[in-house]
């Protein structure tokens, strides 16, 4: 019986051994793919928000996006289909008479509403328009973080980036658009400088005439 007992526990302490064994290295693979994901995931964030920072800086800028591709459809309508020959149309040529049981087609409904809605995207104001709109309605110089809450407050749904607006406010310095002031550290901005305008009417009033 000893003999039998001894072999037995050593091979239930090998199992036990080798299954501690495998549930460690599990768990260290566990984490180390947890931390790949999250690295992956940082990186995808990151890329994301560069990712929509520089649309709305082409969109500053004026640069369009490159055009589709022409359909392939437009080549394949330049090929002539061979000819056929008509139905009852007799060997020498004639041709019978039949009526004509082809009804006019309809016209595909729908496309009025993808001109409009595409009318409507277009006649959106760019950030450059809402920019100089917005400097022209102030009253004191305006930071480039004070424009994009402004901006963005009026307009939730374009998700202005500071970092866009400070670069299209920068670009309209350079093409005379708006003056930069420095104050300190800080850099504020403000419409052109308009023409000076006259005295209200002040050579339309009539001179008192002596008495």
């Amino acid at each position: 019986m000893p003999e039998t007992t001894t072999p037995a526990t050593e091979l239930a302490s090998q199992y036990i051994a080798q299954v501690t064994g495998d549930l460690e290295a599990n768990l260290k693979e566990q984490e180390r793919i947890s931390a790949e994901i999250a690295s992956l995931q940082e990186q995808l964030a990151a890329l994301q928000r560069d990712h929509s920072v520089l649309v709305n800086m082409r969109q500053a800028l004026g640069i369009e996006a490159a055009p589709a591709e022409p359909a392939a459809e437009n080549q394949s309508a330049t090929v002539p289909s061979p000819r056929r020959r008509k139905a009852g149309a007799t060997p020498d040529g004639k041709q019978k008479a039949r009526k004509s049981t082809t009804r006019p087609r309809k016209k595909a409904a729908g496309k009025p509403e993808t001109k409009a809605a595409g009318a409507t995207k277009a006649a959106q104001p760019t950030l450059v328009e809402l920019i100089r709109h917005h400097l022209a309605e102030q009253k004191e110089p305006r930071s480039a973080a004070e424009v994009s809450a402004a901006l963005n407050q009026a307009h939730p749904d374009r998700d202005i980036a500071a970092k866009v607006v400070r670069v299209t406010l920068e670009a309209l310095v350079a093409k005379s658009q708006a003056e930069r002031t420095k104050q300190g550290r800080s850099v504020f901005y403000t419409a052109p400088a308009s023409e000076p305008k006259a005295a209200p009417d002040a050579e339309a009033q009539p001179e008192n005439a002596d008495s």
